[in-house]
């Protein structure tokens, strides 16, 4: 039976603000996602104006790593992960995001979270921005529509770069950086940007003038790490739901791949260098005004990635002549003409279960760049129970997992596609991003905490646990 390549990176990944907690500790200041309340499955979260103390902010405290950041550690050398994906809290740095000198308490909580996952062998893989900016740039600046913020965004990741320069070497700029092209969900473009759009914008307007103005500093950023360590590894990071033709009708081929474009304008940009003319056709045709300054272009052309890293969870399945819904509602993961798939299954949260969707996505977008991928981010979230003897059985989760594994190692050992490694989401029970909620679990441990806040925080093993730990041992030999 194969393995993977002896240098494969098999890890976790998990995001600041959804395990840290510590929201306020030692000069932390509040993020954007610091005013989200709490919401569940088809009941949005609210952001508020500032932090409110009678509503329930989920993030506050999420699982409290910031006060078990050893323990968790020792477990996740104990599964015998290569590598940790996680982030650094832009505003656990620069509280504000204008000061003047970083938050040296800050900046020494990584260290110790760096040196404790060194210690047991563990690379970190660290994105700079994973909807963690300062609440104040979002209220005062107006987020990422104002170029002001390309500025402290790049002194941010300048003083994490010297820092960390010795013991980081995979990092990612922006995470999902493209789940803002959904402008109508206010919660991607508020984390991703802390853009607010205003009565009488254009949404998708707004959200390609704050694009531009994030794929600049993460362009200057790119240039930045390289002149401080040639060897930094620096790569892109956005969400990708492969978009399949209902049928072999002409017309619903053409409308997928015209609705790829959505998945891929940033990464375009990122690794090539400059804007593609499908999208320079739509600003001229909708009559869009994106500002460029002078030197934008030649920006874009000298910071380009290394890698490119990627979330996948699903894909979807459009129809040209499907009826748009009145009520504003799509399938999962979907477009506006998107319509079930008969060939796969669902989740109880209705995402599609396609393992063979993240082999085409691999292939996809191997063919079109070229360069090294990296899977930072697969998982299957679920209500999980914890039995009478402390067990908990998650087999779902495995078989969800071990089908996506073998789709991967396809890819790498027949198709010949350089992927660097494979991080689940997330490796311990964390707060879900879109809803707040403790109970849609990912995780491969166990965090005794439920939506309401209440719980010990006692960590225990599931049954995946001991799965994973076997195919990392034997480098994915048995799947």
């Amino acid at each position: 039976m194969t393995k993977m390549p002896n240098n494969f990176l098999w890890g976790g990944a998990l995001a600041a603000h959804q395990f840290e907690g510590g929201w306020n500790q030692a000069g932390k200041g509040p993020s954007v996602v610091d005013v989200m309340t709490a919401g569940a499955n088809g009941v949005p979260r609210e952001i508020t104006e500032t932090v409110e103390p009678d509503k329930f902010h989920p993030n506050h405290k999420a699982i409290d790593f910031y006060h078990h950041y050893k323990d968790d550690i020792a477990m996740f050398a104990e599964m015998g992960l290569k590598c940790l994906r996680t982030s650094i809290a832009w505003s656990r740095i620069f509280p504000t995001g204008v000061e003047e000198e970083p938050n040296e308490a800050g900046l020494q909580f990584y260290d110790n979270v760096f040196d404790e996952l060194l210690k047991h062998g563990i690379q970190p893989v660290i994105t700079l921005s994973h909807f963690e900016m300062p609440l104040h740039l979002a209220r005062e600046y107006g987020g990422f529509r104002n170029r002001k913020v390309i500025d402290f965004f790049v002194k941010f990741a300048e003083v994490c770069f010297n820092r960390y320069k010795d013991k980081v070497n995979y990092w990612l700029t922006f995470n999902e950086i493209n789940n803002k092209m959904d402008v109508y969900n206010p919660i991607f473009l508020w984390t991703n940007s802390g853009v607010v759009v205003h009565e009488g914008e254009n949404p998708r307007e707004v959200m390609f003038q704050a694009g531009h103005h994030e794929l600049v500093a993460s362009a200057l950023a790119v240039a930045k790490g390289k002149a401080i360590n040639a060897d930094f590894q620096i790569g892109a990071m956005v969400s990708h739901v492969p978009i399949y033709p209902y049928s072999s009708n002409p017309e619903d081929v053409m409308f997928a791949e015209a609705e790829m474009r959505e998945r891929y304008f940033f990464p375009d940009v990122h690794v090539r260098g400059y804007y593609p003319n499908y999208v320079l056709k739509e600003f001229e045709r909708e009559g869009y005004h994106i500002v460029f300054e002078d030197g934008d272009k030649e920006i874009l052309r000298n910071g380009k990635v290394d890698y490119l890293g990627f979330s996948y969870y699903m894909s979807t399945t459009v129809k040209s002549d499907a009826q748009e819904k009145n009520d504003g509602t799509v399938v999962n993961g979907g477009m506006a003409k998107s319509v079930e798939n008969p060939y796969i299954q669902s989740t109880d949260w209705g995402w599609a279960i396609d393992p063979t969707g993240l082999r085409y996505t691999l292939n996809r977008l191997y063919d079109r760049y070229q360069i090294p991928l990296f899977i930072v981010e697969n998982g299957f979230g679920a209500i999980d129970t914890v039995e009478a003897d402390g067990s908990i059985n998650d087999n779902h989760r495995i078989e969800y997992l071990e089908a996506h594994m073998q789709a991967v190692k396809k890819a790498v050992n027949y198709d010949g596609v350089d992927v660097i490694g494979y991080t689940l989401w997330g490796i311990i029970d964390i707060v879900s991003f879109t809803t707040g909620e403790m109970k849609k679990r990912y995780g491969m441990i166990y965090v005794d905490r439920d939506n309401k806040g209440n719980g010990t925080m006692k960590r225990s093993k599931k049954d995946s646990f001991f799965w994973y730990k076997n195919i990392i041992e034997t480098n994915g030999k048995e799947l």
